[in-house]
C-alpha cells in the first residue's frame, strides 16, 4: 500500500495556532518535508516534534521530488509544510502534489492559517468573492497595467507584497485606482499585527516615514470607488 501526502498547515506568526490534528500528523508521518528546515526546526521544537525533516523548495523540487515519491510508493507518508500557512499557496508544493496523483497517492489536507484569507476576513472588504494574485510583477510598468485592468473589477483584490517595495505600489494605485478602498495587514497573528485602511492616499499618510516591517497583505476593491473612504461611517 501507498503512503499519504499530508499538506500541513502550520502558524503564520503565533506558534499557538497549529492545530491538534497538525501536531498529530506531524509527530505520526515518516518524514516531513520543510521549505526552510531552520524556520520549520523552531516550530518543531515549540511541539516537541522530532521527526525527521527534508528540505524541499524551490530550488531543489525538481531534484528530490521523485525520490520522495519513491518512498510514498513504497508505504511511507510524509507531510509537507511551508515555512509559514498553507501549502500549496505561493510555494511549490503543486509540483508534488501533481506528482504524487499522478502515481495514485493519496493527498490529504490538514487545514490551518494562510494570510491571504486571515487577512481578508479582517479587512473590512467583501468577501463573498476575491482574486488572489499572490506576489505582483516586479517592474513598475507591469504593475500599472494590472492595476489598470482591475478598475471594473467587482472582487476584492489580494496579494503579497515585501515592505521596500509597499510605497512605490501604494503611488501606483493612487495614480491608477485613486479612489479604491485598500486595506494593508502586516505581523499577523503577532505581537505587532496591524491593518492599516483607506485610499491608497490616505494610507500612503498615515505610513509617512515609518519603515514597515515583515511580509505584507494587500487588498483592495473597486466596487466603492465613488466614496472617499468605506471604512469611516
Amino acid at each position: 500500500m501507498t503512503g499519504t501526502l499530508y499538506l500541513v498547515a502550520t502558524p503564520i506568526g503565533n506558534l499557538a495556532d497549529l492545530s491538534l490534528r497538525a501536531g498529530k500528523i506531524l509527530g505520526e508521518v515518516t518524514c516531513i518535508l520543510a521549505e526552510d528546515t531552520r524556520v520549520s526546526g523552531k516550530l518543531l521544537k515549540e511541539y516537541h516534534i522530532s521527526t525527521p525533516v527534508r528540505a524541499y523548495h524551490d530550488h531543489n523540487k525538481e531534484r528530490v521530488t521523485d525520490s520522495f515519491i519513491e518512498r510514498l510508493c513504497s508505504g511511507d507518508s510524509l507531510a509537507l509544510i511551508t515555512d509559514a500557512g498553507t501549502p500549496g499557496i505561493a510555494d511549490p508544493a503543486f509540483y508534488i502534489v501533481r506528482k504524487a496523483l499522478q502515481n495514485n497517492i493519496t493527498v490529504s489536507p490538514i487545514p490551518g492559517p494562510t494570510a491571504a484569507i486571515s487577512a481578508l476576513i479582517a479587512s473590512g472588504l467583501p468577501t463573498d468573492r476575491f482574486l488572489f494574485e499572490n506576489f505582483l510583477p516586479p517592474k513598475s510598468a507591469k504593475r500599472k497595467q494590472f492595476f489598470s485592468s482591475m478598475a471594473a473589477e467587482k472582487r476584492t483584490v489580494i496579494f503579497y507584497e515585501s515592505p521596500h517595495r509597499i510605497m512605490k505600489v501604494l503611488d501606483e494605485l493612487d495614480q491608477l485606482l485613486p479612489d479604491a478602498a485598500v486595506t494593508i495587514a502586516r505581523e499577523i497573528t503577532k505581537r505587532h499585527e496591524e491593518f492599516l485602511r483607506g485610499t491608497p492616499e490616505q494610507i500612503i499618510t498615515t505610513i509617512g516615514q515609518r519603515k514597515l516591517k515583515g511580509e505584507l497583505v494587500v487588498l483592495f476593491n473597486t466596487q466603492f470607488r465613488d466614496r472617499a473612504n468605506i471604512f469611516t461611517p
